[in-house]
């Protein structure tokens, strides 16, 4: 069993809203499409699903053409963001309901429901209740028991976390791939959070303005972005970025330089370098480079401070442990190490990948 789209485009009122993409995934797998609002990750999810039909491109379900086949004709099961149930009927209902559409007998029902119910951590009160009656949490958890009841080979989740309170994010996010996993179905979440995606695991698109910047497994996605597109992507905070010289083993910015081993193999010449914010140190350290700044203002959150920065107009943040209340306005020194730093070519292309990342 598998999903592909080939060359598959979409275009509103003259407007490119996807851009030609071709995407193949397994049976089994976890796939998540990482992007800002707006990069496009419904719209794909939509043509997967046969909501939208492609203005280009064809979609392939198991070796067969099913572009333009209604969603009612495909194998498919679709959770939302928003709590999408039927408010008139009992939440067993609702989990029912694609069952008693496929005419399974009332005793297969009843035992699917309660098991997907059981796994959604929905107990016997809630099952005789209707949606509204229940909180936020549970009013998606019925939405998620319903589309692992129907066994759909495609099964698409569209930030369906992200309306849910911390901890019911983390407790679903650690909970999804298990309950699912089973199932051999493809599975296709969508989230803006690169540490959701990380979490999930699985094999990772990044989407950026209605490209796929990159696709592959998620992990390498993230520790060797192919270009600064995707390195942005999948950074939260977004990566900071600095033009540098090149030459020889010696980098060289505005305020200094620094020699960087394993640079043997890039030419010399002017590159963009990315390091992310959890790299950024506000302490002294040996080698490395440092940058003189200027701070925007401080997020504190207890365990972790982001410490806003401007660094010759580039905005830049840094991810530092514990309480630092850096007042705007106050100058800080900026330091980071040699090996968690990317280097990308004029064209924004990866030409060295960093050292930490390489030797993961």
């Amino acid at each position: 069993m598998a999903l592909r789209l080939e060359d598959v485009a979409k275009t509103v009122d003259g407007v490119g809203h996807i851009h030609p993409t071709t995407l193949a995934f397994e049976r089994g797998t976890m796939n998540v499409l990482l992007g800002r609002t707006l990069a496009g990750k419904t719209t794909i999810m939509r043509i997967m699903a046969g909501l939208d039909v492609p203005t280009a491109g064809r979609v392939h379900w198991d070796g067969a053409d099913v572009t333009g086949h209604r969603v009612q004709d495909r194998d498919v099961a679709m959770v939302y963001q928003q709590f999408i149930n039927y408010p008139s009927m009992t939440v067993y209902d609702n989990i029912a309901s694609p069952l008693r559409l496929r005419r399974a007998p009332a005793a297969e029902i009843d035992r699917k429901v309660r098991e997907s119910a059981a796994l959604m951590k929905l107990d016997e009160s809630q099952l005789g209740r209707r949606p509204l009656e229940l909180s936020g949490g549970q009013q998606q958890r019925c939405a998620l028991a319903r589309a692992l009841v129907k066994e759909a080979g495609l099964v698409l989740l569209d930030e369906p976390l992200a309306n849910l309170d911390y901890k019911l994010r983390e407790e679903l996010r650690a909970e999804i791939p298990r309950i699912f996993q089973a199932s051999g179905s493809i599975f296709v979440y969508a989230t803006t959070e690169p540490h959701e995606a990380l979490l999930l695991g699985g094999n990772t698109a990044c989407l950026w303005e209605g490209r796929v910047t990159q696709f592959g497994p998620t992990a390498q996605v993230y520790r060797r972005p192919e270009d600064a597109v995707t390195a942005e992507v999948f950074s939260d905070p977004p990566m900071n970025f600095v033009q540098l010289t090149k030459s020889g083993e010696t980098l060289t910015h505005a305020e200094g330089s620094f020699a960087a081993e394993g640079l043997s193999a890039v030419p010399d010449g002017q590159y963009r370098a990315g390091f992310r914010a959890n790299h950024v140190s506000l302490d002294p350290m040996a080698g490395g480079l440092t940058f003189q700044a200027t701070s925007t203002g401080t997020e504190i959150t207890g365990s972790e401070s982001y410490v806003h920065l401007d660094h010759q107009g580039a905005r830049w943040v840094a991810r530092v442990g514990g309480v630092r209340d850096v007042a705007a306005g106050a100058p800080v020194e900026v330091h980071v190490r040699a090996e968690h730093v990317y280097l990308f070519d004029a064209l924004g292309r990866l030409a060295q990948g960093a050292a930490y990342a390489e030797a993961a």
